[in-house]
């Protein structure tokens, strides 16, 4: 039995159940498509009910989804938004990881050069420490003379 939702003065009536129709080869075509539709076609007529942002189309098209700005229907999918964002993501995520190992090169080259310089962190610390220890003995020794 069919469930229907009974609102006060409104009778429920007993529409019988069809039986589920037959699908694929068995049941001789495509009943469901119109003629002149194809399958992918058919595969995109989902009820659009999102208003695309600008920066939603921005994702659109560089995912690669529609060419230009003008393709792009006034509503479309949330699915095929959500598609385009967890594509635009990943790529994303690619371009970071591109990213990451060229300043992996780039710090390893420069730590070489410096090591040709024969400089490192321990010697600038060092160089550093004794700087502050030279300029603290000048501003004692000018603090002592001021008092005398």
């Amino acid at each position: 039995m069919l469930s229907t939702r009974l609102r006060p003065g409104r009778l429920l009536s007993a529409t019988p159940l069809r039986p589920p129709a037959a699908r694929g080869a068995a049941a001789g075509g495509d009943p469901a498509r119109s003629p002149g539709t194809t399958r992918a076609e058919q595969a995109h007529k989902v009820v659009a009910s999102y208003k695309p942002s600008k920066f939603d189309k921005k994702i659109l098209l560089w995912t690669g989804r529609f060419k230009t700005e003008e393709e792009i229907p006034l509503r479309i999918p949330p699915e095929m938004l959500d598609k385009a964002r967890n594509k635009a993501r990943v790529k994303a995520c690619y371009i970071m990881i591109g990213l990451s190992i060229v300043a992996c090169f780039a710090v390893i080259a420069s730590a070489k050069k410096a090591a040709a310089r024969h400089e490192s962190l321990t010697s600038l610390n060092l160089a550093k420490k004794a700087k502050w220890r030279k300029e603290a003995a000048l501003a004692a020794e000018a603090a002592l003379a001021k008092t005398k």
